[in-house]
């Protein structure tokens, strides 16, 4: 009965939200073409006079349209029909690039934490909106903290959903998913303010200091993207936003490989987590500590996509040399050299893939993807 009464309240959540996004998107849309009738004779107005009392007024009264320029933004994002443009993201590396402004966002009061999944699948999102949505929901934790200080937490991980637990988040199909969330040990929310929390113009905040659209936007951009919303809260506790977007996973995770790496590095430890990380993300991966074991194997006629390699190598044979060898050997084969020294490259073939040292995983898995792929 109690699965009954939530499928049913979900149903009625989403009813209700779609109802407000059209309605929203129409109102947002006709605001838009008013704008632009707004600017443009603003725009030929400016050209008119020389006045520069005028002109001061007609320069606020353009500033003016374009804060409700921006206000219409944010109700089509909610509305899902802001045009997207969705690319192959990394959101480890997106939420890396943006690490000095979310703690810019976050205030002196609140500490801001990453945990972050280093095998994290790839998102097929748009960038900017996605940037947008993590900052709605850092600037939403700092405000959550307030004055009294606390801690920001922003989690990455990969998640293989199933039927039941796509039933508990509601209108989303079973798959895998990149999940993101933004956690706080602020003030929390009331059940009440748990429901109205996405509506649009809905807000705890006090006047002026925020519009009431901030987490209605992150909804839009998520729901347009094919993902879902959760919030899980306690009042007095804090409060956990998490964002599910469609991950895009390696066929070899689901059935069969998606390629043959050979790996060739002297460091032992370095050898290990290269191999282990394109074992997880469905490589066939050989190994070797130097170029004589690495020639053995291709000599053996194994299957291999890609040679990666790195460049200082003992026994004699670099890296370079050994491409070059593999190469005269197998044609069709990719090389990746890395190095720790960029000078090191400088006698490398120009079509000659390089990754630098150290690098992370993310960053080998793109590198070995960018090599196969050509």
């Amino acid at each position: 009965r109690r699965a009954l009464e939530q499928a049913r309240d979900q149903l009625y959540q989403a009813q209700k939200m779609e109802s407000v996004g059209q309605l929203t998107g129409g109102v947002a849309h006709d605001f838009n073409n008013l704008l632009t009738a707004v600017g443009g004779s603003l725009s030929l107005l400016k050209h008119m006079t020389t006045d520069q009392r005028a002109l001061r007024l007609l320069d606020t009264a353009e500033s003016a349209v374009t804060r409700g320029s921006r206000l219409t933004q944010q109700l089509l994002a909610f509305s899902r029909q802001h045009p997207a443009q969705p690319e192959k993201s990394n959101l480890n590396e997106l939420i890396g690039s943006l690490a000095s402004l979310l703690r810019h966002a976050s205030g002196e009061k609140a500490d801001i934490r990453l945990n972050l999944s280093p095998l994290l699948w790839f998102c097929e999102v748009d960038r900017t909106q996605l940037q947008s949505a993590l900052l709605n929901l850092v600037v939403n934790a700092r405000d959550a903290i307030g004055t009294r200080g606390g801690t920001v937490t922003i989690e990455t991980r990969n998640c293989d959903i199933d039927q039941a637990r796509a039933a508990t988040l509601g209108d989303v199909t079973a798959g895998h998913f990149v999940m993101v969330a933004v956690s706080d040990n602020g003030s929390g929310m009331s059940s009440e303010t748990k429901a109205k929390a996405i509506e649009p113009f809905f807000t705890t905040k006090e006047p002026g200091r925020g519009s009431g659209l901030g987490l209605s936007q992150v909804y839009g951009f998520v729901r347009q993207s094919g993902g879902q919303l959760e919030i899980d809260t306690f009042l007095g506790r804090g409060t956990t936003i998490r964002i599910f977007l469609p991950g895009l996973v390696p066929e070899g995770n689901a059935a069969g490989k998606v390629g043959s790496v050979l790996v060739t590095e002297d460091d032992a430890d370095v050898l290990t987590i290269a191999a282990e990380t394109l074992r997880l993300l469905g490589y066939e991966v050989h190994t070797a500590t130097n170029a004589t074991e690495a020639l053995s194997i291709l000599n053996s006629g194994t299957h291999i996509d890609v040679l990666f390699t790195d460049i200082v190598m003992p026994n004699g044979m670099n890296g370079i040399a050994l491409a070059r060898e593999a190469r005269r050997l197998r044609p069709e084969i990719r090389v990746l050299l890395a190095s720790g020294y960029s000078r090191d490259r400088m006698d490398a073939d120009d079509d000659m893939a390089f990754i630098s040292k150290p690098y992370q995983m993310p960053e080998l898995a793109r590198h070995i993807e960018a090599v196969k792929s050509r």
